[in-house]
């Protein structure tokens, strides 16, 4: 019998995924990213320099027809004529960049993993690809791997890493060319992209890859099978990966590890596939912008309600920022995170490493989350009550439940609603709160 169980150990360990969806979809998620939940997601580029619309600032100036005229409006009156996009990338000089500053604010606020923007659409890479030349941030700009320089400090603080890297590039000529070629050729894939994955991956050893830019041409163009049968099989992060599904038409909510399905997806229902939901503190914009105003900005009860609606839907929540050309992350921006560290200090027990329960949400005098662990569920309630009593339809009691209210230690009083269930909690005075959101503790129901 050992040697049974030895034989089928030794199979799986030499289980190899093969180049197609069907094979790739079968890897098991890696564990850490469900039960971690919250992460950072970092957009930062060139196009940080203009600061001004979007991080899609150059093809809305230059690629779109027509162009955004009030893109055109800011050139004619601020930069000379015959400016090219080009020229923002030396004044890219993140000379406030701390890296371990920013490690640290990201810790503070609760996450467990970071993604940086390693390539945005402009093409330009923060680490010195080989495959990038002058234009990266070795050779022009900051002159320093941004890349490597954050991915070191993140995990000094025990953060997960991961990257963000977009397939296409706006006005890469050899991308052009097979566009023109209706995806044909493969000039792109086979000089550019791909050789610069691989030397990603090896260099930074990430655990996240974020795919992105895949919408104008199938998986089979980008060659993403094959790259991801790799990555699984034989990468030095085989073990410990995860990967989004942004990997060609046709691949958003059906293919690869967790879905985004597009940006701030946000389903009504349990999906049955884990999922993450990107959104970010800047609603209009990913990148950071200088005409950014108060009211495009979400508050820390809207960001903290997202969350929790987020997880209890079985999903992960990554929440982005924008830093200055200069390196620093916007001290607005930096508030919204330290807040969302405060609660999830009191409140994380219900959020890190749960599973959605049998009942996601109820909505009674106001709208209640559930999440569980085991034998315990979590009830989020997302406003205060009008009276010092809350009834929870769902939860159905006995004798040795016990209800305590996260940050406290008192066991407060309850009663069952009725035979099927359902119990009515005596709230003590709550505690206050700058979000008014706070998470009761159920032990011992179903």
């Amino acid at each position: 019998m050992l040697g049974l169980i030895l034989l089928a150990l030794v199979a799986q360990s030499a289980a190899r995924y093969t180049p197609d969806w069907t094979s790739l979809d079968s890897r098991p998620l890696p564990s850490w990213y469900d039960e971690s939940k919250f992460g950072i997601f970092v957009h930062w580029g060139v196009f940080s320099v203009p600061a001004y619309g979007s991080e899609w600032f150059w093809f809305n100036w230059q690629g779109r027809q027509p162009p955004n005229p009030s893109l055109v409006k800011f050139m004619s009156e601020n930069y000379p004529p015959g400016f090219s996009y080009p020229e923002f990338a030396p004044e890219f000089h993140a000379e406030l960049f701390n890296p371990s500053e920013w490690a640290e604010i990201f810790s503070a606020s609760g996450a467990k993993y970071v993604v940086l923007t390693a390539k945005h659409h402009e093409g330009f890479t923060n680490w010195g690809s080989p495959n990038s030349w002058n234009w990266n941030s070795v050779d022009t700009g900051p002159h320093r791997d941004l890349v490597g320089d954050l991915g070191e400090a993140v995990r000094n603080r025990s953060l997960h890493y991961g990257l963000y890297n977009s397939l296409y590039e706006w006005f890469n000529p050899l991308y052009l060319t097979d566009k023109k070629n209706g995806f044909k050729t493969q000039e792109f894939v086979m000089q550019k992209l791909l050789p610069e994955l691989y030397n990603m991956v090896v260099r930074y050893k990430p655990e996240v890859i974020w795919s992105d830019g895949d919408w104008e041409a199938p998986d089979t163009y980008w060659n993403s099978t094959q790259f991801l049968a790799w990555l699984y099989n034989d990468s030095p992060v085989k073990d410990t990966v995860v990967t989004n599904d942004r990997w060609g038409v046709g691949c958003g909510c059906k293919h690869g590890g967790f879905f985004n399905c597009q940006d701030k997806y946000t389903p009504s229902q349990l999906p049955n596939h884990k999922w993450e939901k990107c959104t970010t503190v800047d609603m209009d914009s990913w990148g950071y912008r200088r005409n950014i105003r108060i009211k495009n900005v979400m508050d820390l009860p809207s960001i903290i309600k997202d969350l929790v609606y987020t997880v209890a839907l079985g999903g992960n929540y990554l929440l982005n920022v924008g830093p200055t050309s200069d390196g620093m992350i916007p001290a607005l921006f930096e508030e919204r995170l330290r807040g969302v560290g405060a609660w999830l200090k009191i409140n994380g027990e219900a959020i890190y490493g749960s599973k959605p329960w049998r009942v996601q949400s109820e909505n009674n005098t106001m709208t209640v989350w559930y999440t569980s662990k085991g034998k315990t569920v979590y009830a989020v309630m997302t406003a205060k009550p009008l009276k010092p009593i809350i009834q929870l339809m769902a939860p159905i009691p006995f004798p040795s439940t016990e209800v305590t209210l996260l940050g406290t230690s008192e066991l407060l009083h309850w009663t069952q609603v009725g035979p099927g269930g359902g119990l009515n909690v005596i709230l003590p005075e709550l505690p206050f709160s700058p979000v008014q959101i706070w998470t009761l503790k159920l032990n011992g129901v179903q």
